[in-house]
């Protein structure tokens, strides 16, 4: 079974990784490696956030009313002006406050800049959630059927990850405190070998 990053990556492979990786300023495989890594973060956070039951609903209706999925059909139209499809907002209600101090921690040791990992994930957040959108019409998932195809998309990640996953996990369920700067930092400097 595919994860969602796989998924997404599959999307983005006839061109649409190049044209991200113009808009933050990277080349195609530098791009790619970024979005492997958050890709799985955002995976991660989304299943936390639908494990409630309120959660899922709401992850539920947004779906349903914003992300059909049709961002998918329009790559080039979306990464031609990819601030309309409001990624800051859904990261927002993703990751809230954990946001900087992700975007800082992967800065930190990938070689990419905070702004540049804050733009990718603006553009991989509502193609995630396009992604998923699709699948709900697709297997008419209900708020409880999102949560569990969600999880199952983690535990996937998990599987195929799963030293990038824990630390992904432990980032995204750590207080608010900043204390996971430095997992954030040691993760993605394995991940990017010093960039």
């Amino acid at each position: 079974m595919a994860s969602l990053t796989e998924q997404l990556m599959e999307q983005l492979s006839g061109g649409g990784l190049s044209q991200i990786g113009k808009v933050i300023g990277a080349d195609e495989t530098a791009t790619g490696s970024l979005m492997a890594t958050i890709g799985p973060l955002l995976t991660s956070a989304l299943a936390k956030n639908a494990s409630t039951p309120d959660g899922a609903q709401a992850l539920a209706s947004a779906l349903s009313k914003d992300h059909d999925g049709s961002i998918l059909d329009d790559l080039g139209g979306f990464l031609g002006k990819p601030e309309a499809a409001n990624g800051a907002g859904i990261l927002g209600h993703i990751l809230g406050k954990k946001e900087a101090p992700i975007e800082q921690g992967i800065a930190k040791s990938s070689g990419f800049s905070a702004g540049q990992i804050g733009q990718l994930m603006k553009v991989a957040a509502p193609l995630l959630m396009g992604l998923l959108g699709k699948k709900q019409r697709e297997k008419a998932l209900d708020a409880n059927g999102l949560s569990a195809y969600l999880g199952g998309k983690r535990q996937v990640e998990e599987q195929q990850r799963p030293d990038m996953m824990k630390m992904l996990t432990g980032m995204l369920d750590a207080d608010k405190d900043g204390s996971s700067l430095d997992d954030i930092m040691g993760m993605a400097g394995k991940l990017f070998g010093g960039r």
